[in-house]
């Protein structure tokens, strides 16, 4: 797998998503869609109806990032609603692993989601259940913030736990990804990217995305 270039939409306009969907063409290899309540993290986006009518409109596998509380309840409805990917975040489940197979059941890769604060060593009993570990590389809730530079042993160590397991497990960054730091995050191990301002703030979207795969591919070179 190469790399993969993930825009969210946070940064975009929220009134009319397909359309801003369309801004990044066929070049993303999915749509990233921030869902948040106001609960697990302090702002508020767009919940599962939303997501539902928006999947009806659009070709781009949606790579649907829950930061919300009880994921155990919602998680499933994004697999079986058509979602590609669904990441939970580990501080918010009561049942992760159970989460991840309700998931995986509905049809959907399943992603685990951890802030910076939270130690890798608490997804160490998911790997085996998981397809993408997602280390955020700032806190979650807002778009736009600066990278977490401090966070690049992170995701190095996301990449051996990946690499350790029986099966093929992406590492995705989130947070503060651009021109700028996208080169650190592949030199680490990541190798799906979440660029939201980078991309929907730029004259042509389509064609910043793909210049940050580039970029990504190169520092990714032996």
């Amino acid at each position: 797998m190469g790399m993969q270039i993930s825009p969210s939409v946070l940064n975009a306009n929220l009134a009319d998503l397909a359309a801003e969907v369309r801004r990044v063409g066929k070049a993303a290899d999915w749509i990233h869609l921030d869902v948040m309540d106001n609960h697990f993290v302090p702002n508020l986006t767009f919940g599962l109806p939303v997501v539902e009518s928006l999947l009806k409109q659009i070709d781009v596998p949606a790579d649907c990032h829950l930061m919300i509380a009880d994921p155990d309840r919602w998680a499933p409805g994004f697999a079986e609603a058509g979602a590609g990917s669904v990441t939970f975040h580990v501080e918010a489940a009561r049942r992760p692993l159970t989460v991840a197979k309700d998931i995986r059941a509905a049809g959907a890769r399943v992603g685990v989601g951890v802030k910076p604060g939270t130690d890798l060593s608490v997804i160490e009993a998911l790997i085996p259940s998981i397809d993408m570990i997602l280390v955020m590389t700032v806190e979650p809730g807002f778009g736009g913030q600066a990278f977490m530079a401090e966070l690049l042993p992170k995701i190095q160590r996301a990449r051996r736990m990946a690499d350790s397991a029986d099966v093929d497990i992406w590492v995705q960054v989130d947070g503060g990804i651009g021109p700028d730091t996208i080169e650190q995050c592949a030199a680490a191990g990541a190798d799906v990217f979440v660029a939201g301002s980078a991309v929907y703030r730029a004259a042509d979207p389509a064609l910043m995305v793909e210049q940050l795969r580039a970029s990504a591919e190169n520092a990714a070179r032996p």
